[in-house]
């Protein structure tokens, strides 16, 4: 699996809202022993808890979870905010979506500043001491703000840190259930135990699935921001992602990583492809006069044009039509339910598909995961 590749800058959100009259409840909190029947979670990135909680707020209906990502790791292995300088603007938007009424379980990435960095982590992963600390200090964040849980998306790691992280897993589920609350893990998707890198050495589905309560499957950047162009999340391919997965984890914790967003890569280029949301996907059909095609076969929509210094566009990018595809591969794998990452821009068609697909359900009568 790919890096996601993070675009404060590029990742423009322009929502269109219209008035919706919202009922403001006290978040229902799901501990470890027990859980909603399906899980719908929405991913907010750290550059849209602007317009991003209030697209949370105009379609409650679909979410049971929301996950703002928005912790880091300093060097020193303490817990601090992924972009400081957007304080004010966190602590709105962390406020916004507490009045939304929908359990909070933040992401907590080795990001700061916009940067992946492996050293933090993997400084406390191999010092006890230190891993220690550092899960009293996800806890005692999960307590004191009044959180449901938390989700670990630790990135990059190596196949010398596969124990390790399987300990700190461990270790933090043990103290966050001993408190009730919830621990989530995201994963690189895979279709073997290696994988196609360290990164997927690194972590053990099996042991992950044991421990957490939740383990996001991120099932997408099939192609990414520095490959060559193609679908970011191929039906396929997600497929057998999610039918590898179901042989290592109990599928009722299994939480299927579902992308918004696109890329769109000028042909011959150098660096990065841009990150574009559909909102810009549908201006830019528009401003070309670009013919849009949908692919069957990956279930995946495109569309290519030359922009006005003459240079050829080649992007891909996810609709209501692709979505639906992936959700109707979650539901029909008989999982406890999707995540979408990351919220801002979305087909605004997103939310009745989601709702049709995967309609979120009060606790399950089945009781605990674990």
């Amino acid at each position: 699996m790919r890096r996601r590749v993070l675009s404060g800058s590029g990742f423009l959100i322009l929502l269109f809202l219209g008035a919706v009259a919202l009922l403001v409840t006290v978040p229902r909190m799901f501990g470890p022993g027990e859980r909603p029947a399906t899980l719908v979670v929405g991913s907010l990135p750290f550059w849209n808890l602007t317009e991003g909680p209030s697209v949370v707020a105009a379609n409650r209906a679909s979410f049971n979870e929301v996950s703002p990502w928005v912790y880091g790791i300093a060097r020193n292995g303490q817990i601090v905010p992924q972009v400081p300088e957007r304080a004010a603007e966190t602590a709105a938007g962390m406020d916004q979506l507490r009045h939304s009424g929908i359990p909070l379980v933040p992401t907590i990435a080795n990001v700061t500043n916009g940067r992946w960095a492996y050293e933090p982590v993997a400084a406390m992963l191999h010092d006890p001491a230190a891993m220690t600390r550092h899960v009293s200090d996800v806890v005692a964040l999960v307590q004191r703000e009044g959180y449901a849980g938390i989700d670990i998306d630790y990135e990059d790691l190596r196949a010398v840190d596969r124990e390790t992280f399987t300990t700190f897993v461990t270790h933090l589920a043990d103290a966050l259930h001993d408190k009730n609350k919830i621990l989530s893990i995201a994963v690189f998707a895979k279709t073997t135990d290696v994988g196609e890198d360290q990164r997927n050495v690194a972590q053990d589905y099996a042991a992950i699935g044991e421990a957490a309560d939740e383990v996001r499957l991120m099932a997408y950047d099939y192609h990414w921001a520095a490959s060559t162009p193609g679908p970011v999340a191929p039906i396929t391919w997600v497929h057998q992602v999610l039918d590898y997965a179901r042989t290592q984890i109990p599928p009722a914790k299994i939480v299927l990583g579902v992308p918004v967003s696109g890329y769109d890569w000028v042909d011959g280029a150098d660096g990065q492809g841009e990150v574009v949301t559909w909102l810009q996907c549908f201006g830019r059909t528009r401003a070309f006069h670009a013919t849009l095609r949908y692919d069957r076969l990956s279930q995946s929509p495109s569309f290519r044009y030359t922009d006005a210094q003459a240079r050829e566009h080649e992007v891909w990018f996810e609709n209501a039509e692709s979505t639906a595809a992936k959700l109707d591969a979650a539901k029909t794998a008989g999982i406890r339910g999707a995540y979408l990452w990351m919220i801002g821009g979305e087909d605004d068609r997103t939310w009745a598909t989601v709702h049709n697909i995967l309609p979120v359900t009060s606790l399950s009568a089945e009781g605990s995961s674990r």
